[in-house]
């Protein structure tokens, strides 16, 4: 190389602008973690906001408020989405109409029953879901209190039976031992009015070996933990359901066998009285505002139901109500009573494949076994109409409800429209795995630099 074109190469080198290796290295860096904050906020604000604003987790961060026309039946019920909120999520539900449970999907576990029970909001399409353990038929064994703000399930072990009251408002469950020394199984029986006080049904072993149980029947306040023993007897297929208050809460009525007994809050027996073959006590709704009582009963040869009148005192007949009777149904449960005089019940669809002939003589605790019913529905019965009207549609193996009883005293009907999608706890989920990767991704690109600098 000449002497000429090296000076001319110098020269051309000197010229050049030299490269700020340290200062990119630092900038590349900082921007890199930028980014990487930038994209952990992002998730975190996904999960935060998603279950918040999702069509299937609700759609404020608390309880929804009271309409303007305050709580109202849902025309039609949905199914729980995947990862629906639980009860005692937040945010919170607020009170409920109607709570409902099954064998359809959402009310049951992967692999077996876990007694799964939905619950919808007073006034809004918000739903919620609580898990029992096992199958527990709700308006039998889970009962929702009169103003929809609690539901009472039955939990805890053999060895330590309780109820479980799961408040809906602030997500508190508060756990009531049972009051019965030895049981083996305390579940709901029946509300008061005005929730102060609850039923509940023990179940105690007679002897050491559990051959044989007694059945108590026991009155609770709720405030003091008092308890009313109302009835023990030996164990029986029906005892205390349904369990139906007077609307003033002074009396109680319920069935025990082929009976039907009626007593005060103090556990004074008033009356009682027997009941006809495929006749029962109506439900906890049973109790007129004229002072009856109001039974439900088959027409011989038929599986056509019908409710009739009833002297509390006597139980003389006092003839059929002026509603329609309901048919193809294994039988139907009185709710309540609206403003209007009309009746409202749940009316059990039969399944087209269970063995049993339903227009034939049954116990009728059998006619709301999971196994024989297809589907619920609830009916109003009006007075003079031709037919029932049905208020409200669920789908099938939604296999029974329940509904507040300020709902079904408000006479109000609302327009649904079920969630869909998924829900709350499934972005929370997922927000969590994302976090993961995340921080996987993060630590390796750590651990990656970490090892270039040592090379």
């Amino acid at each position: 190389m000449s002497v000429r074109l090296r000076e001319a190469l110098r020269e051309a080198a000197a010229d050049v602008p030299a490269y700020p290796v340290h200062d990119r290295a630092v900038r590349t860096a900082r921007r890199t973690r930028r980014r990487m904050a930038a994209g952990v906020a992002a998730v975190l604000l996904l999960v935060a906001l998603v279950p918040l604003v999702g069509r299937g987790g609700g759609p404020g961060p608390g309880p929804a408020p009271a309409g303007a026309d305050g709580p109202a039946l849902p025309d039609r019920i949905g199914l729980p989405v995947f990862g629906a909120l639980h009860a005692t999520d937040r945010p919170r539900l607020g009170r409920a109409s109607v709570i409902f449970s099954g064998q359809a999907r959402g009310l049951t576990g992967l692999l077996d029953e876990n007694g799964t029970i939905g619950i919808v909001g007073a006034d809004t399409d918000r739903y919620r879901t609580y898990e029992v353990g096992y199958e527990a038929p709700v308006g039998e064994s889970v009962l929702l209190s009169p103003d929809g703000r609690r539901i009472a399930v039955p939990g805890g072990s053999s060895g330590h039976p309780r109820v479980d009251l799961v408040d809906l408002v602030d997500g508190v469950v508060r756990h009531l031992p049972s009051v019965v020394p030895g049981s083996a199984l305390t579940e709901p029986a029946g509300w008061a009015p005005d929730g102060t006080s609850l039923v509940v049904r023990d179940t105690v072993p007679a002897n050491p070996e559990g051959g044989a149980h007694l059945n108590v029947l026991s009155l609770v306040r709720l405030d003091s933990g008092r308890a009313v023993r109302l009835l023990e007897a030996e164990q029986l297929p029906i005892f205390g359901s349904p369990v139906a208050f007077s609307p003033d809460g002074s009396r109680l009525a319920w069935r025990i066998g082929d009976k039907v007994l009626i007593a005060g809050t103090d556990g004074q027996r008033i009356s009682s009285f027997p009941l006809s073959p495929d006749t029962g006590l109506a439900g906890k709704g049973a109790w007129l505002p004229d002072g009856s009582l109001a039974l439900v009963g088959r027409d011989p040869g038929t599986d056509r139901w019908r409710l009739r009148r009833a002297d509390p005192a006597t139980g003389r007949d006092l003839g059929a109500l002026e509603l329609p009777a309901v048919t193809g149904v294994t039988t139907i449960r009185l709710l309540g009573w609206r403003p209007d005089g009309s009746a409202l019940v749940v009316a059990y669809r039969p399944e087209p494949a269970a063995p049993a002939r339903f227009d034939e003589p049954m116990e009728m605790d059998q006619r709301t076994t999971y196994g024989l019913v297809r589907s619920v529905a609830v009916l109003a019965l009006v007075p003079g109409a031709a037919a029932p009207t049905t208020v409200l549609t669920a789908p099938e193996q939604v296999l029974a409800i329940d509904v507040a009883d300020n709902v079904v005293h408000s006479g109000r009907i609302r327009d649904a429209d079920p969630p869909w999608g998924v829900g709350g706890r499934f972005w929370w989920w997922a927000g969590s795995v994302a976090l993961l990767l995340l921080g996987g991704l993060l630590a390796r690109r750590v651990v990656t630099r970490a090892r270039g600098v040592r090379g």
